[in-house]
């Protein structure tokens, strides 16, 4: 017997498949559906705070939506990563990282979240660690840092944005370099190191090279950590010219939880391709003296495997906290 395929009966079939694929689509027309939660594992008033307020109006233009900063302190950055962790997968909270502390955290103690719990969006920016002491300070350049730490060990004291952060490692490698020894002093941020440099609560202030120049004139930046002179600041050596041959830097990317949809993913990197592309961000960045470093998911992801191996090998030869 022949069934003839009526056209009411297609018409029906039609809407049904219809209805059908637009059930099992991701919602991309209706993302995001609120505003997105950007979240900092810092302070405010430091550089990844302040990269990440300069981003939320960039991504806002581009999602079409309003997103807010929300810092989450505490533990060298480790609560606002959890914190995005255990977030719903929908693209309704991302994070700013800051590496190396997005790898370095999970080596040296057993965090509230794991490499695996994230989605590697991009990363965006990178800026040089710094020394920098008080302007009327007695150590005119490194040479004279490291004379006096060599007669004072442990004396000298040195304050970081936390433990496993990328100021205290630069610390922790400056002291292999020099042989010389430091008196750590973790702070909850760039902002409040600032304060406690300029107040003199600390004698070297830990901080990137974007984070201390805007007070260039209260401090004196001893040496940045660029492999050259940063064309941000032809002014500040590097550590490489004064022969301490230390190259290391603040990170900044974008990370969402785990389980993210692969269609809210797309138009995230998509947003965060175009911002990296638009020259009122670079222009921005280099008035912050931030310099791109824009790589994508998979190539940044593997960047981030790299630099796990690395830390791992220094944390077994010369752990930088107590076991």
């Amino acid at each position: 017997m022949t069934i003839r395929n009526h056209p009411n009966r297609r018409h029906a079939l039609g809407l049904c498949l219809a209805t059908l694929a637009l059930a099992a689509a991701p919602a991309l027309a209706a993302w995001p559906e609120k505003p997105i939660e950007l979240v900092v594992g810092f302070a405010a008033g430091g550089g990844t705070d302040i990269t990440a307020r300069t981003l939320a109006v960039h991504l806002g233009k581009q999602l079409g939506t309003q997103v807010v900063v929300s810092n989450k302190l505490g533990a060298s950055g480790e609560l606002g990563l959890a914190y995005v962790a255990k977030a719903a997968p929908d693209g309704h909270v991302i994070g700013m990282t800051n590496m190396p502390g997005l790898v370095t955290l999970p080596i040296e103690r057993r965090t509230q979240f794991r490499p695996t719990d994230f989605t590697y969006i991009a990363n965006l920016v990178r800026d040089p660690s710094a020394f920098s002491v008080l302007a009327d300070s007695k150590y005119k350049n490194l040479a004279d840092l490291i004379a006096d730490a060599k007669a004072r060990p442990g004396e000298i004291s040195y304050g970081s944005t936390g433990v496993g952060t990328d100021d205290h490692l630069a610390m922790v490698l400056f002291e292999r370099l020099t042989g010389t020894r430091l008196n750590h002093v973790p702070y909850n941020g760039a902002g409040p190191l600032r304060t406690a440099v300029l107040g003199g609560h600390v004698t070297i202030g830990g901080m990137n090279l974007g984070e201390v120049m805007p007070f260039e004139s209260k401090v004196r930046i001893l040496a940045q950590a660029s492999p050259a002179r940063s064309s941000l600041a032809p002014n500040v050596p590097s550590f490489n010219e004064q022969n301490v041959k230390l190259v290391f830097n603040s990170e900044r990317g974008i990370v969402a939880p785990a389980g993210l949809p692969a269609a809210v993913q797309q138009r995230l990197t998509e947003a965060l391709r175009a911002i990296a592309a638009d020259p009122e961000f670079h222009k921005q960045m280099r008035q912050q003296f931030t310099e791109m470093d824009y790589v994508e998911g998979a190539a940044w992801k593997t960047r981030l495997d790299k630099a796990t191996a690395d830390f791992t090998a220094l944390w077994k030869s010369a752990p930088w906290t107590d076991k």
